[in-house]
């Protein structure tokens, strides 16, 4: 699921919700000046005009990020009803030092702390209308006591907001990938279909679990995803094409209040590892192995954790050991057995080990970055993924050699492939934490191989060129 952007350009419905109205498609910043040269007067103090345009900016992002009409099937991003969003008067005249304050800051926007979704900023004019944001007259008082702009958001909007900057611009394609996902697939955007299906299934029981959340659409998925067709109405096939696609959109932010004030949130843990199921002795799975993976790191880091000898899906009495260690050490119920609450603590104590880990680390087995990777991924994890596979592609002439550039396509795939069935794992293209546990220890194996002491013989005669063509 990508993180907030600005959008090049935005479409506006020039009336409420439905209404047979003209759409017009203007810059982003351009939408902002003519939003705040309409909603709140020039003359008013500076700290009041910037803490009103944050607001003015973090609203108009919610409903583009969240597709909030988009994903009930209109064809424009916001309109430009003051009783449902902002108001916009087409070809008005822009306030000079209005369009200098959107000029320098139309890619920054509020976020409350924990989440990624730009705020819901709700508010009214403080006079004529009342409600539970911020009061643009109320700014101009506070303005005039010397209060800040932030301190004037969080006055309206509580201490836990952040001002993200400088976020980065890109088109508005919207979030449909542009063809239907079906059996088979992986990439992000089956990975952003099966984290919102998982969601809804808190609220929507009947809807399967998907495990894992891995960006691969496999049969799991796609019982899923036919459920969800057929709580909601739509279309039994199991393929999400774009009416399936938007209608989970919806439903996710309609279920977690995203475009309200008082939202759930979406946090950078609804993008990281799954709840699966209670995990508990004698059990194999998948599930087991990336538990084993969390408990073998852990185990390194905290003396009181017994370190793994082996990580091989099978839920044994030494497993069961290390998950009672970890849950004494964080005064959970010793069980044994991994509920949520154990899975919870568990992935957040690797994930806070794997951010803590000074400079040089590298120099250690490579860690699980904490994310599944997969083809359309970006990122250091994936050049680190990249390195690992090029250098085991000098002593495993069945893994080809790839760049790297950070980039998760289709060499990087075809490699991933190539480790995955050489090594014994599920065949996916799709890196987790078994995937990266064998890379990473077979790579570490190569390396530590081919170091050498001082003065050791480095297994191979060395040749110099003696400058005349010759060698000495």
């Amino acid at each position: 699921m990508p993180l907030p952007f600005i959008p090049e350009t935005i479409t506006v419905h020039l009336g409420p919700p439905g209404s047979d109205a003209q759409n017009v498609t203007l810059s982003f910043p351009d939408y902002i000046k003519n939003v705040a040269s309409s909603e709140i007067y020039p003359t008013w103090p500076e700290s009041a005009i910037r803490a009103n345009i944050y607001a003015q900016i973090s609203f108009a992002l919610n409903r583009i990020y969240t597709e909030w009409y988009r994903s009930q099937g209109y064809d424009y991003d916001i309109t430009n009803s003051t009783a449902y969003d902002q108001y916009f008067v087409q070809g008005r005249d822009i306030f000079d030092n209005i369009s200098n304050i959107v000029d320098e800051i139309f890619n920054n926007y509020l976020v409350r702390q924990g989440s990624v979704e730009p705020l819901f900023a709700q508010y009214c004019s403080g006079t004529t209308v009342t409600c539970d944001g911020l009061s643009q007259w109320g700014t101009v008082a506070l303005a005039e006591q010397g209060m800040s702009p932030y301190e004037i958001l969080t006055y309206y909007y509580g201490d836990n907001i952040d001002i993200v900057r400088d976020a980065p611009v890109s088109p508005n394609l919207g979030s449909y990938p542009g063809e239907p996902l079906r059996l088979g697939d992986a990439n992000e955007a089956v990975r952003t279909i099966q984290l919102r299906l998982n969601r809804i299934s808190a609220n929507y029981p009947a809807i399967p679990k998907i495990y894992p959340v891995n960006g691969f659409f496999d049969q799991n998925t796609e019982n899923a995803v036919r459920t969800f067709q057929q709580v909601f109405g739509l279309a039994v096939d199991g393929v999400v094409g774009k009416a399936t696609w938007y209608r989970i959109a919806y439903l996710f932010t309609a279920i977690k209040g995203l475009s309200e004030l008082s939202s759930e949130g979406l946090s950078l843990a609804d993008v990281t590892a799954v709840y699966p199921e209670q995990l508990e002795l004698g059990m194999r799975a998948e599930a087991v192995r990336e538990l084993q993976y969390f408990l073998a790191v852990i185990g390194n880091y905290y003396e009181e954790v017994p370190i793994l000898g082996s990580i091989d899906g099978i839920f044994g009495q030494e497993t069961q050991e290390a998950v009672i260690a970890v849950q004494k050490l964080f005064g959970l119920p010793a069980t044994g057995i991994v509920d949520e609450p154990t899975w919870d603590q568990i992935t957040s104590t690797y994930l806070s080990i794997l951010k803590a880990l000074p400079p040089g680390w590298e120099d250690a087995v490579p860690l699980y970055p904490g994310r599944f990777l997969l083809e359309g991924i970006r990122g250091d994890d994936v050049s680190q993924l990249q390195t690992m596979l090029s250098t085991l592609s000098t002593v495993y002439p069945e893994i080809p050699e790839v760049p790297v550039d950070g980039i998760y396509g289709p060499m990087t795939r075809d490699a991933v492939l190539a480790a995955q069935a050489l090594f014994g794992l599920q065949v996916s293209g799709v890196v987790g934490t078994p995937t990266w546990a064998a890379i990473a220890s077979r790579y570490m194996t190569v390396v530590n191989g081919s170091r050498t002491a001082a003065e050791q013989y480095p297994g191979q005669a060395l040749r110099v060129e003696d400058g005349t063509g010759g060698q000495a």
